[in-house]
């Protein structure tokens, strides 16, 4: 499975900005689907992830303001991000995982500042 991210950029505090993952190669063998990200100086985290049937869960610092998406036919995952603050700049990493193996995509990055 090879992950391909886009979507990041600049952005003012309370903006807005959508990332997407398209993955490819053996699709149908994906369970979940999930963005993490690094900020500087701390280890990568969860931000938001969404499994097969549609279940999905959010770090406490994100809930109400992301939201996680999935289309399993076209093998994609986006990530909504409303009223972004400087607490959300980090790399995005968009993730998927098979019933042995997880994958990366390359991270994005987003930058929340004035």
């Amino acid at each position: 499975v090879q992950l391909q991210a886009c979507g990041g950029g600049l952005v003012q505090p309370g903006g807005s900005l959508r990332l997407s993952c398209a993955a490819s190669g053996s699709i149908f063998l994906i369970n979940n689907m999930a963005w993490y990200r690094r900020a500087p100086g701390n280890q990568r985290e969860s931000v938001a992830i969404v499994s097969r049937g549609g279940t999905t869960s959010y770090t406490d610092s994100v809930k109400g303001r992301f939201t996680i998406s999935r289309d399993n036919a076209k093998a994609t995952v986006s990530l909504q991000m409303n009223s972004l603050k400087p607490e959300d700049t980090a790399v995005y990493y968009c993730y998927a995982d098979t019933i042995s193996t997880p994958f990366w995509g390359q991270g994005t990055q987003v930058t929340v500042s004035s």
